[in-house]
Parts: structure tokens; C-alpha cells; sequence
């Protein structure tokens, strides 16, 4: 898949051979080439990202145990359920914000914006693609450190929904702050800024209230600990209370994040 085949999109009406060139027929055909553009384009970087997911998910679960004193059952359980968020994170707030990025420095960016796609089927295809590479790492991840804790999960099919909407909020937060910050440099530290934040402060992977009050306060408005109670919900039973409040949270993050990208592309010319 090549820049020609996107650019092969047809414009409104129909063309000579009768495809659409406006509706919804348009714009699934216009996400179907920009994830095959895209796709292609991701096969350099692919299997990196998945390791980065491994290490981010498992790697750092299983630091986390070393900090115990003892393993107890439910330490145990907040670690293995914490794992799934660790492996998103890195997806959506630091990966796509880089890879934004880079874009802009190859100069790569303006060239893909150009093409004959909506921009909304482009930005639908960035999320199939990231999504769908994010699944493998995310699943190792949790074997592994389900089994380094001898944990065994409650899933329940809620874990899909869970999933792709952490996913979708990571992924909207980072692509309208990619799009946002015009400097690589910036965006670059910001994201740096987000891992150490998340690794040192969020209750992911231990109860939050470890956390002094003002803190666990500042936790419950971020996206971060929401997406770990929607996962964490879906994995257990009977730990995770006021669901809805959680994935409302989320939801109202993600939108941020696609109204922060929106206004972008309005901008845009």
C-alpha cells in the first residue's frame, strides 16, 4: 500500500466505474486505505513497540512486587490487574504523540494530510492500527505476570469494551496533544513528563489509599486511575465500586481529547 493507492480515493459523486464518492461507503473505503497505508508504514517500528508494551506492562508489575515486604493475596490481584493499564499507556500517551512527532521532523505529516481521505477516516484508522497492535503486548503482559503472582482472573466479556475504551482515551489524548503542540520538542518532554507520572504516582497497581489525601484527589480526576478501575472491573469481582463513575471519567477524557483534535483540524487549513 502506497501514497497512490490513498490518493486513488474518489472525491463526491460517483466515479466511472460506479464507486461511491461521498457517504458512509466513502469514508469505511477511505479508512480501509489509510489503514493499509498506515499499516505499511507501521512495519518498522511494529514489533518494537510491542516489547516497549511487554516491559511497560510486565516489567514494571513485576518491579512493583520487589517494593512489597509481602505478596498478600489482594497485592497480588492489584498488581496482575494493574498490568493491562501499564501496557496502554505507553500506546496511546507516548507512542502516537512521538510518532506525531517524527512525522513533522521527516516532514511526512503535511503529506499525509494531504491525501484525499477524510481526516476523521484518517484519524479512524490511527486508532484501528494502534488498537490492534496493542493487543498482543497487552495479553502477554498479563500472562506474565499473572503467572508471576499466581493469580488467577475473573474475566468477564466487559474486558472488551473496557479495553478498547482506555485505548480510544489514551489514543485521543495523545493524537490531539500531538496535533496541538506544534514543537517536537515539547511534546517530546510532555510525554517523558506522563511515564514518570504514571509510574511513580498513579494507583495502578496498589490502592489508592496509600496516597495522601490531596494526591488520591488529583488521581480521581486523571484518566489514569479511571482506566485502571474500568479494566480492573472487568477482570474481578468485588473490588472496583461506582463503575459508572469510572467509565465516565474515561469517557470524558477521550472526549477532550477528540474535541482537542477537532479544533485542530477546524484550525487547520
Amino acid at each position: 500500500m502506497n501514497a497512490a493507492d490513498v490518493a486513488r480515493v474518489p472525491g463526491p459523486g460517483l466515479g466511472a466505474s460506479g464507486a461511491p464518492r461521498s457517504g458512509p461507503l466513502r469514508w469505511f473505503r477511505s479508512v480501509g486505505l489509510m489503514l493499509r497505508f498506515d499499516a505499511g508504514r507501521a512495519r518498522e517500528w511494529a514489533a518494537m513497540m510491542a516489547i516497549v508494551q511487554v516491559m511497560m506492562g510486565a516489567g514494571m508489575a513485576i518491579t512493583y512486587g520487589f517494593f512489597y515486604p509481602v505478596i498478600t493475596p489482594l497485592v497480588a490481584l492489584y498488581i496482575v490487574t494493574g498490568t493491562p493499564t501499564l501496557a496502554l499507556i505507553p500506546l496511546g500517551l507516548v507512542m502516537v504523540p512521538i510518532g506525531v512527532s517524527q512525522q513533522k521532523v521527516e516532514g511526512t505529516f503535511d503529506f499525509i494530510w494531504s491525501l484525499p481521505a477524510p481526516r476523521t477516516a484518517q484519524a479512524a484508522s490511527t486508532f484501528l492500527l494502534w488498537t490492534a497492535l496493542s493487543i498482543p503486548g497487552l495479553l502477554v503482559a498479563v500472562a506474565i505476570s499473572a503467572w508471576r503472582y499466581g493469580v488467577t482472573l475473573t474475566v468477564t466479556p466487559a474486558i472488551v469494551p473496557a479495553v478498547l475504551l482506555c485505548a480510544l482515551m489514551a489514543i485521543s489524548v495523545g493524537f490531539g496533544m500531538a496535533l496541538a503542540i506544534q514543537n517536537p520538542i515539547i511534546v517530546n518532554l510532555i510525554t517523558n513528563m506522563l511515564v514518570f507520572v504514571v509510574l511513580l504516582f498513579s494507583p495502578i497497581v496498589y490502592p489508592i489509599s496509600y496516597l495522601p489525601t490531596w494526591l488520591a484527589d488529583v488521581a480521581r480526576f486523571l484518566p489514569f486511575y479511571a482506566m485502571a478501575q474500568v479494566v480492573r472491573a472487568a477482570l474481578t469481582t468485588g473490588i472496583v465500586t461506582d463503575l459508572a463513575h469510572w467509565y465516565g471519567v474515561v469517557i470524558a477524557w477521550t472526549a477532550i481529547g477528540w474535541g482537542l483534535t477537532a479544533w485542530v483540524v477546524g484550525r487547520r487549513r
